[in-house]
């Protein structure tokens, strides 16, 4: 009896040291969640949420304007994929609608496929509805008007979700740049149409296939 006792003491020891640990990897990321968090290589959600992520709505009382760009909130997940856009600060992007609610997205893809068939992500919301739209600069993680950002396709950097992305810059100079030590090309916002998005899509699920 001495014996099963015993065990009995070392896995629950155990259990409370994983439960311990789990807890503490929660707390890392609940509290450090933001533009100055980095998740560790390993880290990666593709889990699509169950239903529609909801648009953050306007907090007049936030001392920004309607349509500009405010940071992520925490607890943000992208409409397209359900990771964390707080969690990836160089990569993030986010639309702002007419009424001032926005959709936060983990990197400039989800954001075009997003805009590409909003419905197709359980979203009553249109394309034409967005009145601003912003990426994170890739080299400091500060927002950019979407429309007027230069993105860099083809590169050996890997997006949030480990799979190719659109890493963008402020111009055309910084791209080049970039460019020089990662390779791909340079695009406009416009350049990006369908089959860039559905080339990227199909090139990340491929990824993860695997």
């Amino acid at each position: 009896m001495s014996i099963v006792r015993g065990r009995r003491r070392l896995l629950l020891a155990g259990a409370a040291v994983s439960l311990a640990a789990g807890s503490a990897l929660l707390w890392d990321y609940t509290t450090r969640a933001g533009r100055s968090f980095e998740p560790p290589a390993e880290d990666i959600c593709v889990v699509t949420p169950t239903r529609a992520a909801q648009a953050h709505p306007y907090d007049p009382a936030s001392g920004l304007g309607k349509y500009d760009a405010r940071p992520i909130p925490a607890d943000a997940r992208c409409p397209v994929c359900g990771m964390y856009p707080a969690r990836f600060p160089r990569w993030a992007a986010q639309i702002v609608f007419e009424d001032g609610a926005a959709h936060f997205f983990d990197s400039p893809v989800d954001l075009f496929m997003f805009l590409d068939k909003p419905a197709s992500f359980g979203s009553t919301r249109t394309a034409a509805e967005a009145a601003a739209m912003y990426v994170a600069d890739f080299r400091n993680g500060t927002w950019l008007p979407a429309r007027q950002a230069v993105f860099v396709r083809d590169s050996r950097a890997r997006g949030p979700m480990r799979g190719p992305d659109l890493p963008a810059f402020a111009d055309t100079a910084a791209a080049q740049a970039f460019i020089a030590e990662q390779g791909g090309r340079a695009l406009t916002f416009e350049q990006v149409d369908a089959s860039v998005v559905t080339s990227l899509r199909d090139a990340n699920h491929a990824h993860h296939m695997h």
